[in-house]
């Protein structure tokens, strides 16, 4: 015969003894995680759709807080180009007067393409994949940036 005391006991043993795994287990996760960011291990987010409609200002380029969406004399071809600069991380501008995309804080600057055309900056702007968005007609109706 076996005593309630008895089972009573083992059970608040196995309950702790689940309890200290979970705290271990938890503890190596703590442990681990510091070190998978510091061996350059990252997630990348998720992507965001901004959806621009049409049609674009005249000058063809449309600011948005993150990028610069261009297209080309026929909108039918667009593309887009991050407004962060890769020197330090200023938010640039476009000067429409010179076509060029111009960082404000070291004046690097680069083509309406994102490429380096000169400062700091040692590297080109990343580009963003654009969906250009037609009617039945064959008409622009707006374009899906993928940031």
């Amino acid at each position: 015969m076996s005593c309630p005391r008895c089972e009573k006991g083992s059970n608040r043993r196995s309950v702790l003894k689940e309890i200290l795994r979970w705290a271990a287990a938890l503890s190596g996760i703590a442990l681990i995680h510091p070190l998978l960011r510091f061996s350059g291990y990252t997630i990348k987010p998720k992507p965001r759709y901004v959806k621009i409609s049409a049609p674009l200002p005249r000058s063809g380029v449309h600011a948005e807080r993150d990028f610069f969406l261009f297209a080309g004399p026929d909108r039918h071809t667009a593309w887009a180009v991050s407004r962060t600069c890769t020197h330090l991380g200023c938010r640039v501008n476009f000067l429409e007067d010179k076509q060029l995309i111009e960082c404000p804080c070291h004046q690097s600057r680069f083509t309406p393409q994102g490429q380096r055309l000169a400062g700091p900056a040692q590297k080109n702007l990343p580009v963003f994949p654009v969906e250009v968005q037609l009617d039945e007609n064959g008409g622009v109706t707006g374009y899906m940036v993928t940031v």
